[in-house]
């Protein structure tokens, strides 16, 4: 009896030890829980503050360069072009793959090493150039790299290393820049500021042309563009519906005159002492209005197109990621259509700068456009087109397809963009300035930001 007793309470014992250890596996387990939870929520949270931070400062980096970019740029004369006689040429690049990229820079090395000489240094023109800009920027507290220093290799690699060599564009740096981009720090964020020729691209705006009698023309352009670009049908017809509902909202123009518009403005009236009592600030009436008629230049109404469809372009409205699509990507370059088209309203195609399928597009206009864009490309290397003029003694066999699209060419570009990115930590931020400049004269057209 006393034996069954013992194994009753020992039973008993052994049971109450196991509901308090698992009893207290449970509150181990739940207290494991909760603490995960917390150190994840406090890590998120963490994160979360630092980005918040990192951001600031990635966008207070980014404004000051926008700042400084257009405060210089003032100071800045017409673009300079070189000539590359005998340098590999920028203008089919794009329909290279890497491995047809990289042999034609070991040829090009081979050439270089044989002792054949360029002359890539020749000046055609006054100074928008890498030189001026980093002088400029020189006395910067923040600090500008001079790219022309050889200490600049951090921000930009070592030039004469064959690894990173580039093929020089029609104003020395890789096109479509126009200046070597420059790289600077700003607090903690590191910013880099970049140029590019916007008339050197395809204008989107001729999708947009209301002008049925020059739409065949325009569809040609198109669709040789976009063949170089391996751009497939259904992406073409998509495309085509995007620019038809932008164009629906507002057509594009090519030619513009001087107008007249009779607007309404309020007429100023001298100031009176008047009574600040309840009854009197009552008896309050708008001012009054007159008709008037204002005079508004082409001038003018390019810089509101240009705006305008600057910023359609750059809104919902426009399937950009489909033309981001890279065709070519490596560590040193990459290609897609929409980095050869023009979204900020250029009207015309600069021949000096533009590669061999934006040529072709835009001679679509007259015919013969294949052979014109040979002949272009080879005579320019020596020597740009000092004018549309220029190019007809040259091309006179072509005369008659020049004329056709000389609306549509020129041999000055006006258009330029300018990319601000800053990162700091985890943020970046960046913002694009398209400018339309005139000589030493710089319109702001619109300001992009992400």
């Amino acid at each position: 009896m006393r034996y069954q007793n013992r194994t009753v309470d020992r039973a008993e014992h052994y049971g109450r030890a196991g509901i308090v250890l698992m009893v207290t596996l449970v509150l181990l387990v739940v207290l494991s829980a909760l603490m995960f939870t917390l150190s994840i929520r406090m890590s998120a949270q963490r994160h979360r503050d630092k980005y918040i931070i990192d951001y600031q400062t990635a966008r207070y980096g980014c404004d000051s360069a926008v700042k400084y970019a257009l405060a210089t740029l003032n100071d800045i004369n017409t673009p300079r072009l070189i000539s590359r006689p005998n340098e590999p040429d920028f203008s089919d690049l794009f329909m290279l793959d890497e491995e047809q990229y990289e042999q034609l820079l070991a040829e090009w090395n081979i050439q270089r090493e044989d002792g054949l000489s360029t002359d890539s240094e020749l000046s055609l023109g006054g100074g928008l150039n890498a030189q001026n800009f980093s002088d400029l920027a020189s006395n910067d507290v923040n600090g500008f790299y001079d790219i022309n220093d050889p200490n600049s290799a951090r921000a930009f690699g070592d030039s004469n290393d064959s690894n990173i060599r580039t093929v020089p564009g029609p104003y020395g740096p890789p096109w479509p820049y126009i200046t070597e981009p420059v790289e600077l720090e700003i607090g903690s964020a590191k910013v880099r500021i970049e140029i590019e020729d916007e008339n050197a691209k395809y204008p989107v705006g001729w999708l947009m042309m209301d002008d049925k009698s020059i739409q065949r023309e325009v569809t040609a352009g198109l669709e040789t563009f976009c063949e170089w670009m391996e751009v497939n049908e259904v992406q073409l017809d998509l495309l085509e519906e995007q620019f038809e509902r932008i164009k629906e909202i507002k057509p594009f123009k090519i030619d513009f005159k001087m107008i007249t518009k009779v607007v309404r403005q309020p007429v100023s009236t001298p100031k009176t002492k008047t009574s600040t009592s309840r009854t009197s600030r009552s008896r309050v009436r708008p001012p009054a209005m007159r008709t008037v008629r204002k005079t508004i230049s082409v001038d003018e109404q390019v810089a509101e197109q240009s705006a305008d469809f600057a910023k359609l372009c750059h809104s919902t409205l426009l399937d950009t990621e489909m033309l981001a699509r890279p065709i070519v990507l490596s560590e040193t370059r990459k290609e897609s259509a929409l980095k050869y088209m023009g979204m900020w309203a250029t009207r015309k195609v600069n021949i000096n700068t533009a590669p061999r399928h934006v040529l072709e597009a835009a001679f679509a206009f007259g015919g013969d456009a294949d052979r014109i864009a040979e002949e272009i490309i080879q005579r320019r290397r020596i020597k740009p087109f000092a004018g549309i003029d220029d190019l007809r003694r040259e091309l006179f066999r072509y005369s008659d397809s020049i004329e056709k699209s000389q609306k549509f060419i020129t041999t000055v570009s006006r258009i330029f963009t300018i990319k601000v990115t800053a990162a700091s930590g985890v943020a970046k931020t960046s913002a694009v300035i398209g400018i339309v400049k005139d000589g030493k004269k710089v319109k702001r057209i619109a300001v992009i930001s992400s």
